[in-house]
């Protein structure tokens, strides 16, 4: 096998809000206006991220979990990114153990380094015990050394410096700053698309940020990593089960979330796709099959109402028994009726019985199969509504580490229904009798 070097590393942290995203992007942004070519991944599943960091880099980003998508996935994709890229920059998941796989199983099981990622405001030696500890915790992977976000002034990185073990060395110390700050809402940062000018602001700004730090020269610092292309037995070949089909993808500001794998995965089956509008367009693209992936329909439920045209559309769609695939919020788009925090009640396309409530807290999260009629695909849950007045579900997502029930799957004639957000790749076979559903049902 022929192996390609390409220097890596994954910046984790101890807990969410450290300035991962942030940091990440500033040094793609200062890397990629050098001429370098910085290919991107995202630990676990994430739509929101790798909007911001494609942008910072100019270059595809991907997500990367051993679970959802397979060891076998993503060594192939990190041994193809290795090929053309001069650094491989992976952003970690919530807290560098967190999660099952978590950022240190990854690192773990391909041999890439790990950058600690620590919000030291408020704390001077104690950011280096945390650090040590991280480190230290376990013995099957590498840790580079410590990046400290929000450092006050130089003798604050002394302490820090100094208190930390020679093994662990401080990487950099990167001031508080606003302009490199990136805006958030209620599950995660804004939509890359809403905020195309203050983001190219905000790009620039955290290139001049981290090019002020000494991360300026972290690709020179980086050992080269080992990247083997996978084993052509354990590549399943992918027929064109949806050779000659159509699909209508939903994509504005209400409906977003959508795995550039997934995309790419329709093509290789076959099939061609063409987007739409459900808050500006007034009719279809004549297609075989329709899908719904989330969003935000909540914040956009009364233009989603007021497009009746479209709201016709996709009830005449669904009542000639053609193919809908409806995840989160465009499940929430097929039901009756929206409920925002308000307590306004919105009236939705109606294709499947019932009313969605947004809630402040609660909600659910986390990985999942879904153990459809076609066949098992995995995927996850990130939420903060909850339906009533719903059809008897015809399976509920199996969570793979307890017990407890996941998500409920629906099926009103050929609507096929869930808060589950679904990876395509983790089983072409089913998602291709999804969308080939008969129209006779």
């Amino acid at each position: 096998m022929i192996k390609v070097l390409c220097p890596a590393v994954i910046l984790a942290a101890p807990a969410s809000g450290q300035g991962k995203t942030t940091i990440t992007a500033g040094l793609a942004s200062m890397l990629t206006a050098q001429g370098k070519i910085v290919r991107i991944f995202k630990v676990g599943p994430d739509y929101l991220d790798p909007k911001i960091l494609r942008q910072a880099s100019g270059q595809p980003v991907e997500p990367l979990d051993l679970w959802m998508a397979g060891e076998t996935y993503c060594q192939d994709k990190l041994y193809q990114a290795a090929q053309v890229a001069d650094l491989i920059l992976i952003e970690g998941a919530m807290g560098i153990f967190d999660g099952k796989p978590s950022s240190a199983d990854l690192a773990s099981y391909f041999g890439i380094p790990i950058a600690i990622v620590m919000d030291v405001k408020g704390m001077a030696q104690t950011a280096a015990a945390i650090a040590t500890g991280l480190a230290n915790f376990r013995n099957d992977f590498t840790c580079v050394g410590l990046i400290a976000n929000n450092c006050a002034s130089d003798r604050h990185a002394s302490l820090i410096r100094e208190a930390l073990p020679e093994s662990l060395p401080l990487l950099a110390t990167l001031k508080r700053s606003d302009e490199v700050s990136l805006p958030e809402r209620h599950l995660g940062l804004i939509q890359a698309e809403e905020i195309v000018e203050e983001l190219a602001v905000s790009l620039a700004a955290g290139a001049n940020w981290i090019a002020a730090s000494e991360l300026s020269n972290m690709l020179e610092r980086l050992t080269a990593v080992e990247f083997l292309p996978v084993d052509e037995s354990k590549i399943a070949s992918i027929p064109p089960l949806l050779a000659g089909k159509k699909i209508a993808i939903a994509k504005d500001a209400a409906f977003s979330f959508i795995y550039d794998a997934n995309l790419q995965f329709l093509t290789e089956l076959g099939a061609t796709y063409q987007f739409f509008s459900p808050l500006t367009d007034q009719r279809l693209p004549d297609v075989d099959a329709l899908w719904l992936p989330g969003g935000y329909p909540e914040l956009h439920a009364q233009q989603l109402m007021d497009n009746h045209a479209m709201r016709e559309q996709i009830q005449n769609f669904a009542h000639v028994n053609k193919p809908i695939l409806a995840e989160c919020g465009g499940f929430l788009y097929c039901l009756h009726a929206l409920t925002d925090l308000k307590q306004q009640e919105y009236a939705m396309c109606g294709i499947i019985p019932g009313t969605g409530i947004m809630r402040e807290r609660g909600g659910c999260q986390g990985m999942q199969t879904g153990p459809f009629p076609e066949g098992e695909i995995r995927g996850h849950s990130h939420h903060r509504s909850t339906c009533v007045d719903v059809p008897e579900a015809i399976a509920y997502g199996r969570r793979p580490f307890h017990s407890a029930p996941g998500e409920a799957i629906y099926r009103v004639s050929s609507v096929t229904a869930s808060y589950l957000h679904l990876f395509f790749p983790s089983n072409g076979q089913a998602i291709a009798d999804i969308f080939l559903a008969s129209n006779e049902v």
